[in-house]
């Protein structure tokens, strides 16, 4: 297969074909990017900040297109689909102030003086899941451009346009010529060639973590630096001091955000064993109001999965033996529509502890603080995570307790571009965003100057 036909994901129409990059055509625009990232890292770091700004305000000018092409390919809300597409020009605005700022030290020696710089790798391959094709693109993109480096940008198979179309805007802003190119094409040829070329410095990978391996170990062979963010079992933990109304009204968004194809979905709910029943008291008419419905509807919440094969990927998981507490309502008719569901399994069932990257959350009690952290930490993954209380010192203690990269307390939000984000344990390797991201595509080199 030379190319991937688009289906729309609301109503399973064909959108249209994306032709596949092909091997050779991988090394010619790595062989590209080579001369170009030499010439923008000769830039002025003024001039490199200058032009990520304008590339930041092409992008503001193409807001709604972008999101439009996104609600079209990936089946994003109207209203999520503009925020992303604003997201994007926010992270270039944000690290288009690294590059006058990657400054290094000067460090206090015998016989002369010692200072570092922070170099630029290179050239930098960054390889898009599905389900955020434009913020998690930009997570790498921008931070690797501001530190002086050329990208490569592989979209996923499903959902190449939004990307695609960065990659022309990026040169209508007047970005160099090769410097960032976005190529699509099959994770086993585009992204593959990532790993094994030589002239390609690093990888970003966001995906699967079986996938995930394949390219840290790829990279491991070759001595070549890789950030790597995978997926999640997320645990919301409600104490039985919290607000109770408060967290049962946010959990539906906390789960069910992009029909839960989020790796940093909370997916396990953890709810003391003695506020439970009221709980789900309050749960339940909040996943019931959860507005499912056309991606272009203001009004629309939650749209439906991607594909009609992951759609049956999520199905898998509701067997007989499933228990289902309650369910949301969803369209019927063409498209891939999953309502939101509310399960009551047990511990050790399949899911409550893999991934199902759908709209199905499971409800589990625990009885004290030691036995909802142990809970917690019982999954192989540790990307993010909630903790309700209104006490002070058990959002401390919890927080520093559960072993995931990034927390919050009485909120499910904790991912914003000016903060590390990164998982523990099988959830990734490396940090992204924050303001030492930029750092992370640089060596840093130690140059001694003699005094005699």
């Amino acid at each position: 297969m030379t190319a991937t036909t688009l289906i729309n994901p609301t109503d399973e129409t064909v959108i249209r074909d994306v032709e596949h990059t092909p091997l050779e055509a991988v090394d010619e625009a790595v062989a590209c990017a080579v001369v170009a990232q030499r010439r923008w890292a000769a830039l002025a770091p003024a001039d490199r900040a200058a032009a990520l700004r304008r590339f930041a305000t092409a992008v503001d000018g193409a807001v709604e297109e972008l999101a439009q092409l996104e609600v079209l390919n990936s089946g994003h809300p109207i209203g999520n689909a503009r925020w992303e597409a604003g997201h994007v020009r926010d992270v270039l605005n944000y690290y288009a102030g690294a590059p006058e700022r990657l400054i290094g030290q000067q460090i206090p020696v015998a016989g002369g003086l010692d200072v570092t710089f922070h170099e630029p790798l290179g050239v930098v391959g960054v390889i898009v899941p599905w389900n955020f094709p434009m913020t998690i693109a930009s997570w790498g993109f921008a931070p690797a451009l501001a530190a002086g480096n050329a990208v490569l940008l592989k979209p996923a198979d499903w959902t190449p346009l939004t990307a695609i179309r960065l990659g022309e805007l990026a040169l209508e802003s007047g970005l160099p010529e090769h410097l960032f190119q976005v190529l699509p094409g099959r994770g086993s040829v585009v992204g593959e060639r990532f790993v094994t070329h030589p002239n390609v410095h690093k990888v970003v990978f966001t995906g699967s973590t079986e996938v995930g391996i394949r390219v840290a170990a790829g990279c491991a062979e070759r001595l070549k630096p890789s950030t790597l963010e995978l997926g999640g079992k997320s645990a919301n933990i409600v104490f039985a001091d919290a607000d109770l109304e408060r967290a049962a009204a946010t959990a539906p968004g906390a789960v069910f955000d992009n029909a839960g194809q989020d790796c940093c979905a909370r997916s396990r709910i953890l709810v003391e064993r003695s506020v439970l029943d009221r709980f789900l008291e309050l749960l339940e008419p909040a996943v019931q109001a959860f507005r499912v419905g056309a991606p272009a509807d203001e009004a629309t919440e939650m749209g439906p999965l991607v594909s009609a094969a992951h759609r049956d990927a999520v199905a898998s998981f509701l067997d007989d033996s499933a228990r289902v507490a309650f369910r949301g309502s969803a369209p019927e008719g063409p498209g891939f529509w999953f309502a939101p569901t509310v399960l009551l399994p047990n511990r050790t069932d399949r899911v409550a502890t893999e991934e199902i990257f759908g709209p199905v959350v499971s409800v589990l009690p625990f009885d004290d603080e030691a036995d909802a952290i142990a809970l917690a930490n019982s999954s192989i993954y540790g990307l993010s995570g909630s903790i309700w209380t209104n006490d002070l010192g058990r959002g401390i203690r919890v927080s520093r307790a559960v072993e995931s990269g990034t927390i919050s307390v009485n909120s499910h939000s904790s991912v914003r571009y000016t903060t590390p984000f990164g998982g523990m344990k099988h959830s990734g390797l490396g940090r992204e965003l924050g303001p030492d991201a930029a750092l992370a595509f640089t060596e840093t080199k130690n140059v001694f100057f003699a005094s005699n």
